[in-house]
């Protein structure tokens, strides 16, 4: 893994040349961002594989926190189909192309961003994002 993510960020460094300006790389990671979103909305309203019924979350008010990953719900019913999944796949690689760019630029590793935040989640556990 960490010598195809190294491969991965020289290839960007390879191949951006246009929008090699942070202000470009910022903006076009922004748009590829929410490209993934559009991508992902499109399964629900266009092709219809994936349905999203919210409602609040629901979990006994004596739960420990720990136990109430069980209790909540991605809302989201069904899988992308193939075909989604294709586009889902490249507008992900889209984004992903951009951040291992800005990475580049700002001369940290992305297989090290990958690892810090592994080494946090898994340390810090639960408590992560709360």
């Amino acid at each position: 893994m960490d010598e195809k993510c190294s491969d991965f960020q020289t290839a960007v460094d390879d191949y951006l040349i246009r929008h090699r300006s942070i202000l470009d790389i910022m903006t076009k990671y922004q748009e590829a961002s929410a490209r993934v979103n559009r991508a992902f909305a499109k399964t629900v309203t266009e092709c219809g594989c994936v349905a999203v019924n919210a409602t609040r979350q629901q979990a006994p008010a004596d739960i420990e926190y720990s136990d109430l990953k069980q209790f909540m719900s991605s809302h989201l019913s069904g899988e992308p189909c193939e075909q989604c999944k294709e586009v889902l796949t490249k507008e992900l690689g889209h984004s992903l192309f951009y951040l291992a760019a800005l990475c580049n630029l700002s001369g940290i590793s992305l297989n090290e961003v990958m690892r810090r935040e592994c080494n946090t989640v898994t340390t810090l556990g639960f408590f992560h994002l709360s």
